[in-house]
């Protein structure tokens, strides 16, 4: 994730100098509490929360359980995480429904903190979840703010309650109370609240909202915030906190490039939970805020979870079936080729999911050069190709490819490279359904593996020896080596010279090679 880019970055070397250690000394662990301090008040950290947060993993670090641990560094980094987690809120909270609907959701924040696009965002969410959301355009203050919700509303599929014009015409008090009945009697079981926002905090914001609270006594109020506000985050949660009380944290534009430091001083700081976390500017671009899977990814350890949720909302399980025994009979074509790619565009950004892998730090140049674009191009190729060059793309020739070029904007190079690809992947994908290793472009067969071409069995012509003696010690020695067992593992690597262990000079060697 962009927000936490600079502070995974220095969190993970710090890390990576403590795993060459065996044993940690009190000098080792200030060092690297001393680093982690930097790096979160370079994150705008609020200097509060920077200052428990060290206290508490200094002291953790320096106990006994560490000492006695069989991997110190690995100890330190769980430390970390367990903390990280804490301060950001500690157990995830869903949103609490009224026993009798409908719910009442009140969306509080300061101006350009995304409450609007995030009212689409939530109610897409929860119709998704099988509710029935109506949004109340009840910022009568900011120009075109209803018309904006209405755009939203009606991207997300979702009815919109909006009796006044805007641009300063209206009371929204008024509006929100009057929601409120449109609601019981429309059978809408969830309402929410956009309220208005200013450019700072002052006195006649916070009255309108508490107003407005005090008038539909809203079930759930959300403090949206800015991701990208820096230190002024806590100075904002707080009068908020005192002014309106909200009951949980919704985080706005995480995927920018800022520091981060409001995702972990909010929390820590009002007690109060993050709740839901908007990554982007589509309305799907929006999840429920999991405390232990941020800190996960902040520390480069992945989010696995998140990655599964997506992937199984996307993806068809009948239609994923159909494809693997398509794959396994040979007959995968560009057609379903071309519907895995919809099916993938469909789970999210490919860059973010990628991003959600183990060690995806160590890819963040190649990840920041990923062109998602890349995969429209590639659809609008297939998609200019007949049905038919579709089911069988050795048809397509010379005259072919130029036409389908064409038609797609691109060149009969990118298509040549398409067909190209498409074909070294259904090779890759049919060795790996029968059981198989594809064999990788540019590298050999890998050892101790099936897969790639058979070596020359006893049937293949073998170029005789010239010198007798030479060829009886030849053939003596193959008569023996089926009686000795072969020593080593199966990854190729021999049991040394003589049958004996690897040398220590083996084993350093075979790591460089390894890259550890």
């Amino acid at each position: 994730m962009a927000q936490f880019g600079s502070l995974s970055d220095r969190l993970t070397e710090t890390f990576r100098n403590l795993r060459t250690k065996g044993r940690l000394s009190p000098s080792d662990v200030d060092g690297t509490v001393r680093e982690i301090r930097r790096a979160l008040l370079d994150a705008d950290v609020a200097l509060e929360v920077v200052k428990a947060f060290t206290a508490s993993v200094r002291e953790r670090a320096l106990s006994d359980e560490v000492n006695r641990a069989l991997n110190p560094a690995q100890q330190v980094v769980q430390i970390v995480n367990e903390e990280l987690v804490g301060i950001l809120g500690g157990q995830q909270r869903r949103l609490e429904f009224a026993k009798k609907p409908p719910t009442v959701i009140m969306l509080a924040g300061l101006q350009g903190a995304g409450k609007t696009t995030l009212a689409g965002k939530l109610g897409k969410w929860l119709k998704k979840d099988g509710h029935t959301p109506m949004l109340v355009a009840a910022d009568l203050q900011r120009p075109n703010a209803v018309q904006q919700l209405q755009v939203v509303g009606e991207q997300a599929g979702v009815h919109v309650f909006a009796p006044e014009p805007g641009n300063g015409v209206g009371d929204p008090v008024k509006v929100a109370k009057n929601a409120i009945k449109a609601a019981v009697d429309q059978q809408y079981d969830t309402v929410i609240v956009d309220t208005a926002g200013r450019l700072g905090v002052d006195a006649e914001l916070m009255k309108q909202a508490a107003n407005i609270r005090k008038a539909v006594d809203p079930d759930e109020v959300l403090f949206v915030i800015d991701a990208m506000i820096g230190q002024d985050a806590v100075t904002t949660a707080r009068a908020f906190q005192e002014g309106v009380d909200f009951t949980g944290v919704v985080l706005s534009k995480l995927d920018g490039d800022a520091r981060g430091g409001a995702a972990l001083s909010v929390a820590s700081v009002t007690g109060r939970p993050i709740m839901f976390a908007s990554t982007g500017e589509s309305l799907d671009d929006f999840e429920p805020f999991h405390p232990d899977r941020m800190a996960s990814r902040i520390l480069d350890l992945g989010d696995i979870l998140s990655l599964i949720e997506q992937a199984q909302g996307a993806f068809d399980e009948e239609e994923a079936r159909k494809v693997a025994d398509k794959i396994a009979s040979d007959s995968f074509t560009l057609n379903d080729f071309l519907q895995q790619m919809q099916q993938l565009r469909k789970a999210g950004s490919i860059k973010g999911m990628l991003g959600m892998l183990p060690g995806a730090k160590r890819m963040r140049e190649a990840l920041d050069n990923f062109d998602e674009r890349e995969i429209v191009r590639t659809e609008a190729i297939i998609q200019s190709m007949t049905p038919q060059e579709r089911e069988l793309p050795k048809l397509l020739n010379g005259s072919r490819r130029l036409r389908i070029a064409r038609g797609a904007g691109s060149t009969v190079t990118e298509v040549n490279q398409l067909v190209n690809r498409f074909e070294q992947a259904a090779k890759m994908m049919k060795t790996v359904a029968r059981g198989g290793v594809p064999q990788m472009p540019g590298m050999g067969p890998i050892p101790g593996m099936h897969g790639g071409k058979k070596q020359q069995q006893g049937g293949g012509k073998k170029k005789k020896v010239g010198n007798p003696a030479k060829r009886a010690a030849l053939a003596a020695g193959a008569a023996a080596a089926p009686q000795q067992a072969p020593k080593g593992s199966g990854l190729g690597l021999g049991g040394g010279k003589n049958g004996k262990a690897p040398t220590e000079e083996e084993l350093a060697s075979l790591q460089k090679f390894l890259g550890r």
